[in-house]
């Protein structure tokens, strides 16, 4: 009886604390909820996630796309944490706000472990695994190792996991667990995975496959890409995705996988997702200034050249970078991104940190400068790449097309 009516007083305190951040302008109105209803019930979480149909997506980079494209797939009313708010209470606020038996929730990965025990997924998608802000997070191959536990106590439980099998440490994390859906999204980046993550010899690569001699290796894939058509356990298609870029074409991949294990026609849910064209403000166009832009966000060197790929042609680029709180206060990363792809173009740099880039952009050899003006307005559509909080500033200051 009585936890049954406290958590009712914490459902109560997520929405009122939720709807006064959101009316004062204290915040978005997605988080603070959450920690003050946790704060009440511990529980809530749990008692939120318990009879839903539920999929958890985490990894480095590719979130927040694939968990709308997963939601978008799935069709109407489905709960999510849609706002990219990925611990505890940002699921907890998600699950008050919407009480629909399904949901596609978003984890961050250092976190994976705390949601799944609170919300004992059906399925759980995990993209990729790469260095993100470690001056404030843990180096990559603690977070897989911490995954293999996730992962094995997820299974006993029923769930499926749907892993990125290109990725040699989404491999590692789920290489003994039972119950996997290996997919084979493009995938380019490798510089994290240079050598085996459970012996440390090298890993050999080839045009197809990786292996490691000590028996590490790339699976088969049941889900991969064959030009421009998905192939899906046994059904082959087209994925109609508005998104830009091949690396969303893996995000909706993952997502599809996903939506199979929760009994959804991936046909249909391949169509619906052609309706997503923006994602939080990413990939929309919008006026800065008088300038008409497309806001691509990238948080860390695998992101970075993943957006690289789908920014070819010529023209101004621009490019905005922080190093706040929630961006990692060490922009050394930059010189991991393989910004001498741009070599020929010209480079606006922006953000808190524009000379930081501005020197690594000279070190690639790039046409880069530091305008402190207004720009010069040109009539086609600019691109502009910026990391977390850089990309929130822009969004903020910019104005829909």
């Amino acid at each position: 009886m009585w936890r049954t009516v406290r958590l009712q007083i914490a459902k109560a305190a997520v929405r009122s604390t939720n709807w006064i951040s959101l009316r004062t302008g204290r915040g978005s109105g997605t988080v603070i909820g959450g920690m003050v209803g946790l704060t009440i019930a511990p529980g809530l979480l749990e008692a939120l996630a318990a009879n839903r149909r539920i999929i958890v997506v985490s990894g480095t980079n590719g979130k927040t796309t694939t968990t709308a494209l997963a939601v978008a797939g799935w069709g109407d009313d489905v709960a999510s944490n849609d706002t990219g708010a990925n611990m505890p209470a940002g699921l907890t606020a998600a699950l008050v706000r919407n009480r629909s038996p399904r949901a596609v929730l978003e984890s961050d990965e250092a976190w994976l472990g705390a949601n799944v025990e609170a919300t004992h997924p059906a399925v759980i998608v995990i993209l990729n695994l790469s260095r993100d802000q470690l001056d404030r997070a843990s180096e990559v191959r603690q977070i897989a190792d911490r995954w293999r536990a996730v992962f094995a106590t997820a299974q006993s439980r029923g769930a499926v996991i749907v892993a990125n099998a290109m990725d040699p440490l989404v491999v590692y994390a789920a290489f003994e667990a039972g119950n996997v859906r290996w997919c084979a999204p493009p995938t380019s980046w490798t510089a994290d995975t240079m050598s085996c993550p459970r012996c440390t010899a090298p890993l050999h690569r080839s045009d197809e496959r990786w292996w490691c001699s000590c028996g590490l290796v790339q699976p088969s894939a049941s889900s991969y890409l064959d030009g421009t058509a998905a192939v899906v356990g046994d059904e082959r298609f087209e994925i109609p995705v508005t998104l830009p870029g091949s690396f969303n074409q893996g995000n909706a991949l993952m997502a599809l996988t996903a939506l199979v294990e929760v009994g959804v026609d991936v046909r249909r849910a391949a169509l619906r997702m052609a309706a997503v064209d923006e994602v939080a403000g990413r990939y929309g166009v919008r006026r800065i200034g008088g300038q008409v832009v497309r806001l691509l966000l990238a948080k860390n060197p695998a992101g970075f050249a993943a957006m690289l790929e789908d920014v070819g042609g010529e023209g101004d680029l621009w490019v905005s970078i922080n190093a706040r709180v929630a961006d990692g206060h060490d922009p050394s990363w930059l010189y991991d991104v393989p910004f001498e792809v741009l070599r020929g173009r010209r480079v606006r740099c922006l953000g808190d940190r524009r000379l930081d880039l501005a020197t690594r952009l000279w070190y690639a050899g790039v046409d880069a400068y530091v305008d402190e003006g207004p720009p010069v307005i040109e009539d086609r559509v600019i691109d502009v790449l910026a990391n977390y909080t850089a990309f929130s500033d822009l969004l903020r200051d910019s104005q829909p097309c």
